[in-house]
């Protein structure tokens, strides 16, 4: 447990390139908000774990928009209804469902497929939200919080001392 929050603070400190913890949240954010019992959230993982993102925040982010997810359960159903539901779609879906393995995607469930829209078009303006937030806290917050009266005197304990050295 302390070694992964070590890994946290690396990541959000070090001099690792932000698009790497912003991709990373992204991906999060796309598996978190698809439902786990399909062929497409296990092909995406496998993906998503061989490309070059920060891994600590991938598995975070999974886990907290999982926990979202519940709450736009009802938006993705209604976004994922609309979308199969477009007249000059249809034949294209129902020609996806002939296909042997796509059906174990699951896209026509509305849930499903309503996650997958919305992340891919959530995508782009959570990376550069992630990306702000990292560059706020690198160049504006983090030195004012090394600088407090808490810090100075939480950095005295021998266990803070010790992840410190571990931290460096």
């Amino acid at each position: 447990m302390l070694d992964f929050l070590i890994k946290i603070l690396k990541a959000i400190n070090s001099n690792s390139h932000p698009g790497e913890i912003a991709h990373a949240v992204c991906c999060g954010m796309m598996l978190g908000f698809l439902p786990k019992d399909n062929a497409l959230w296990v092909l995406l993982t496998v993906f998503f774990v061989f490309l070059r993102i920060n891994k600590v925040f991938f598995v975070i982010s999974t886990v907290l928009f999982s926990f979202l997810a519940t709450l736009f359960d009802p938006l993705f159903d209604k976004i994922g209804y609309f979308l199969l539901n477009i007249d000059f779609a249809t034949p294209f879906f129902s020609m996806l469902l002939e296909i042997p393995f796509v059906v174990f995607t699951k896209f026509n469930n509305t849930i499903v497929f309503g996650a997958l829209i919305s992340s891919i078009v959530l995508y782009v303006p959570v990376y550069w939200i992630v990306r702000l937030l990292l560059r706020t806290w690198r160049t504006y917050l983090l030195p004012v919080v090394r600088k407090t009266k808490l810090v100075a005197i939480v950095s005295k304990i021998p266990l803070i001392k010790k992840i410190g050295a571990l931290y460096e």
